[in-house]
């Protein structure tokens, strides 16, 4: 049985039943199935805290799925993925690969900011001032590019933009 199907809270169980309905009455492919099941296998691993089984499934799902747009979200999780393992710059390589599938992805761009502002900040805890300024600038134009598509998201991002003096150059 898929990982997904064996959630126990009444959310995901619904979740699941809606989208084994909806890839059973829409037209898809044996193929285009079974991605989206170890996609999904791969959040409900990844919810748990089981990055490496979570990996192993969007492996799977990737060498499966065709769809450029639906890469894109596979690819974005396998970055969150590495991310919450520690390992940023395999995230940041991911992210960037779902943004050029999917440049409407700002969860991506948040990401990337965020990684590279963590890595701003440790530049300046290692004394180096000038590499931080490059890494905070690169976290802006991350943000910006994650707040432009909807101005309203991404409020701590516009705000830390705001003190940084990094807010001007959005507009």
């Amino acid at each position: 049985m898929p990982r997904s199907q064996r959630n126990d809270n009444f959310i995901d169980k619904t979740f699941t039943i809606v989208a084994d309905i909806s890839l059973q009455t829409l037209p898809t492919t044996k193929r285009e199935r079974e991605a989206s099941t170890y996609y999904r296998d791969g959040m409900s691993a990844q919810s748990e805290g089981e990055y490496a089984e979570a990996l192993r499934s969007y492996y799977k799902a990737m060498r499966l799925e065709v769809d450029s747009y639906d890469r894109s979200y596979i690819l974005h999780n396998i970055g969150l993925t590495h991310t919450s393992n520690g390992k940023h710059a395999r995230a940041l390589e991911y992210h960037f690969q779902a943004l050029e599938r999917n440049s409407s992805l700002p969860q991506a761009s948040n990401n990337m900011a965020v990684i590279c502002h963590h890595r701003g900040e440790e530049a300046i805890y290692q004394g180096n001032l000038d590499i931080s300024e490059a890494w905070f600038d690169q976290a802006a134009e991350y943000w910006k590019q994650a707040i432009a598509p909807s101005p309203g998201n991404y409020i701590e991002a516009q705000n830390r933009l705001k003190i940084t003096g990094r807010f001007s150059l959005f507009n």
